[in-house]
């Protein structure tokens, strides 16, 4: 009976497990293209907001900071990963 539970568990979160992996990699991967094509961009000046959420990535929170990367990457006119062709 508990390895019939053990692995009726397993089967309902694995997929959520890796849903949350691939967004943490979606997260960093908007982290770094904010970070190379607009937070380093000439006459930028600091966005407290990006910069929460560029660090709201490292920690595993993906689910609030995303949101907000696609946002700065489009007012910025760049394509996020993802949401059509990249253009830098």
């Amino acid at each position: 009976m508990n390895r019939l539970l053990f692995t009726s568990l397993f089967v309902v979160m694995a997929p959520l497990a890796h849903a949350q992996g691939d967004d943490r990699a979606y997260c960093t991967q908007l982290s770094d293209y904010y970070r190379r094509y607009v937070q380093n961009a000439n006459g930028r000046k600091i966005d407290v907001e990006a910069i929460a959420a560029v660090d709201g990535c490292s920690k595993g929170n993906a689910a609030e900071s995303i949101p907000v990367l696609e946002r700065k990457l489009r007012d910025a006119k760049i394509t996020p990963p993802g949401g059509g062709d990249f253009k830098p």
